[in-house]
């Protein structure tokens, strides 16, 4: 049982995290206005691309960008790792720099930015606002109105947001986008714009538009068809994360799998043993008469519970691992992470562990069933 137990256990364990992860990032994506598209550097198929960092958006991208049809707003985001001071503590903290003057709109109506005290900074002003969790992980008891220190230029903190969705974007910062070219000495380009569609266009006319003018613009700048850049709307990131996801849980679930036919041989093997031990018992059946079939389902039941107290027991551990690594996430919210635990899905891990023990045991109760009665009660 111990193989069925560690397979059912990875199953319930690792599909109920994964499905609260996919249901996390799904939830900052529905935050999106569904007009909004998404511009980055790299191909978003090449994974070590886009996520190694180093790759920008340059300034001839973004002015592309702004002449494409259906555009009707653009902003560009920048971020850089800084050293920050307050009240004597150096900590490092993730900068961005948004232009205040074109973005906040968007950032509010389209991106869920709310203020939870404070006020918004004013455009070109050394001021900035802090995400929720920074005045209790990055710096405790920071406070709107007091001062932040970052590359030896002293900032106002303004406002604290409410909650993004994650620890990541809770603990940021965020200054005016000139400010933050300032301080940063990152003058050009950006790593990331954020585009809305306007009324006119679908979002996904849109979005083919704005690449078609970055193939051109790139192709005229740099005299190559250059691919390197990804145009992505809400609905599209959406569709890749369902399906990075559901690789995750297919992979999870092919090497449980394993386990739990692992515990299926020791299971067949149980059986086989309990049929050989009980050769006499199953004479005298059969001499009252007990029919093949009888003996044949009295032997699968057995094998098929010996697979559900298996499932059982890796479905109590793992719910015990999921709701620890849950109340974990909630203690250090890297990400707000629930672990999606259905009935459908314990469910299935039960009725599946009988199955898999009455499949292992149908062998042995073959046997058990073709034993002749004169042979059996003869057996010592």
């Amino acid at each position: 049982m111990i193989g069925v137990v560690t397979g059912v256990f990875l199953i319930v364990s690792l599909l109920s995290l994964s499905e609260g992860i996919k249901e996390a990032i799904l939830q900052q994506m529905r935050m999106m206005g569904k007009d909004l598209i998404i511009v980055i550097p790299g191909d978003i198929s090449d994974f070590a691309t886009v996520f190694a960092g180093g790759m920008d958006l340059t300034d001839d991208d973004i002015k592309a960008i702004k002449k494409s049809d259906g555009v009707e707003s653009v902003v560009p985001f920048d971020y850089k790792a800084e050293i920050a001071r307050y009240e004597g503590k150096k900590k490092t903290i993730l900068l961005n720099g948004i232009p205040w003057s074109g973005g906040r709109s968007m950032l509010e109506k389209d991106m869920g930015w709310a203020l939870k005290e404070g006020r918004w900074p004013v455009p070109g002003k050394k001021e900035i606002i802090a995400g929720s969790m920074a005045p209790e992980d990055i710096f405790p008891g920071l406070k709107s109105g007091e001062k932040v220190v970052i590359n030896g230029i002293k900032f106002e903190v303004v406002g604290i947001l409410r909650s993004l969705g994650s620890k990541q974007d809770d603990t940021n910062f965020n200054v005016d986008l000139e400010i933050f070219r300032d301080i940063t000495g990152q003058r050009k380009g950006a790593k990331m714009v954020l585009v809305k569609s306007s009324a006119d266009y679908s979002v996904d006319q849109a979005a083919k538009n704005i690449k078609d003018n970055l193939e051109k613009s790139r192709k005229r700048i740099q005299g190559e068809d250059s691919q390197s850049f990804s145009v992505l709307t809400s609905e599209k990131v959406v569709g890749i994360v369902g399906n990075i996801m559901g690789l995750v849980q297919a992979a999870v679930v092919g090497f449980a799998s394993i386990a739990i036919v692992v515990g299926g041989i020791g299971i067949m093997n149980t059986m086989y043993t309990s049929v050989h031990e009980r050769i006499k018992e199953i004479g005298i059946m059969k001499a009252v008469g007990a029919k093949n079939k009888m003996i044949t389902n009295i032997f699968l039941v057995e094998s098929g519970f010996f697979g559900l107290f298996g499932g059982a027991g890796g479905v109590l551990f793992g719910l015990a691992l999921a709701k620890v690594i849950e109340i974990y996430f909630q203690i250090h919210p890297f990400l707000y992470l629930r672990a999606a635990v259905t009935p459908q899905l314990i469910l299935f891990c039960l009725l599946f562990s009988f199955l898999v023990g009455c499949v292992s045991g149908y062998l042995p109760a073959r046997s058990a069933a073709k034993l002749k009665p004169v042979d059996a009660l003869r057996y010592e």
